[in-house]
């Protein structure tokens, strides 16, 4: 299970980003909080709609550049890529964290400053995803992704939780300095690589084409247009992270620690499922990939209405379980289908799905909870996202038949 962890680039990068997703999942708890106080405080702005708009201040910058970032990681020294976004994104916090520390923070300034931390992250993700294959040989690229998503998981589960400790001990202000400083992890893990990480470049002077390319290969190849397709709805139905606050607050009447317990136990069901699945091969994956992603949905109807808290984080736990098993199998798909002078670029409009989804399905959130209440909001979004979820089973026999179509490419 451990294989990939063996090569040295690849452990240096996997140890870099397991410190800097840590730092970034405790910013994201320290933002939503933020907002949710100023906006309480402030009476301008419904908190819930506050807390939507965080979604759409994302996927702004995601969406803008999305088929130049994934041009530049397929033309560019991908670790090159990785420490430009890895200051730009420790700036952002720095700001955070001067502006909270001397009290001139608003929240227009961390609106702000999260459009700039998702442009970097948006040039970050194609650079580092195309990277991994080229630091492991071709037979332990399925273990490294899983590691990859172990990392991100493991990271998922300390940084929320560890953030709202922080915050019930010292506010916001501490946990933006650490995510700066923990953007460094990634700068000297790139430095340190030795692996020539400059991809083959295309002939000619790169233009509008190059750049759409990975949005045709997709949509050219069914088996990854709908898995993809499968993603953005289920996402954007079944998101509500940034509610979290409000629930906690008005619902579970809890505070600051418990609310980062809610944060991480969807990322401790999600380690388990995949440390199970780095050694296990899933058998008929279509029906696998659809039941999953179904179950994700009622959990999440399940989480908006629970009104006790171990009741929510089972459901969250559960809910991050089930995503980790779509998520496994629709990157072996995309892997085996996409070549590899157009990952980044696949990479990149694979974001906007993956990233965009639960972005913009969090302003659907906050609006839906703005005019009806939080919990109904989360409950619908889940029944949504198991209905869509039949729906496309019902139309889509590529997905029926995923383990046959890759047998086929295989």
């Amino acid at each position: 299970p451990l294989m990939a962890l063996r090569y040295r680039d690849f452990r240096l990068l996997w140890l870099g980003q397991l410190i800097s997703i840590a730092g970034s999942q405790m910013r994201i708890v320290a933002v939503n909080w933020q907002i949710y106080q100023l906006a309480k405080l402030g009476g301008r702005i419904d908190p819930a709609l506050a807390l939507g708009l965080i979604g759409l201040a994302r996927v702004i910058a995601l969406v803008a550049s999305a088929p130049l970032s994934g041009l530049v990681a397929d033309r560019t020294d991908r670790r090159r890529m990785l420490v430009i976004t890895s200051l730009l994104a420790l700036l952002t916090s720095g700001v955070l964290a001067l502006a909270t520390q001397f009290d001139f923070v608003s929240i227009w300034l961390i609106y702000g400053m999260v459009i700039i931390a998702s442009l970097a992250g948006s040039f970050e993700m194609p650079a580092r995803q195309a990277l991994i294959p080229t630091l492991v040989p071709a037979d332990v690229l399925t273990n490294a992704l899983s590691l990859n998503i172990i990392a991100w998981q493991l990271a998922t589960v300390v940084g929320p939780s560890v953030a709202g400790l922080l915050i019930a001990w010292g506010g916001v202000s501490f946990i933006y300095w650490f995510d700066a400083v923990s953007f460094l992890a990634v700068v000297i893990a790139a430095v340190l690589m030795h692996t020539n990480t400059t991809p083959v470049k295309a002939q000619g002077r790169p233009t509008w084409k190059d750049a759409v390319a990975g949005l045709h290969f997709v949509f050219s190849t069914p088996l990854i247009t709908g898995t993809m397709l499968l993603d953005f709805f289920a996402t954007f139905f079944g998101a509500a992270n940034t509610l979290m606050p409000l629930l906690a607050d008005q619902v579970l009447h809890v505070g600051t620690i418990q609310l980062g317990w809610m944060y991480a136990a969807s990322s401790v069901g999600a380690v388990i499922a995949a440390s199970v699945l780095t050694s296990v091969r899933i058998r008929q994956q279509g029906a696998v990939l659809l039941w999953a992603v179904a179950f994700f949905g009622l959990c999440i109807v399940i989480f908006g209405i629970s009104h006790w808290l171990w009741l929510t984080l089972v459901a969250l736990a559960l809910s991050g379980a089930a995503d980790t098993v779509s998520m496994v199998i629709r990157g072996t798909v995309r892997n085996l289908l996409t070549p590899d002078e157009l990952r980044g670029r696949m990479t990149a409009v694979n974001m906007i799905f993956v990233a965009g989804g639960p972005q913009l399905g969090e302003l659907e959130a906050g609006v839906v909870a703005s005019l009806f209440g939080v919990q109904p909001s989360i409950a619908l979004g889940g029944l949504l996202c198991m209905g869509v979820t039949a729906w496309i089973a019902w139309r889509n026999r590529l997905l029926r038949e995923l383990d046959q179509a890759e047998r086929r490419v295989a």
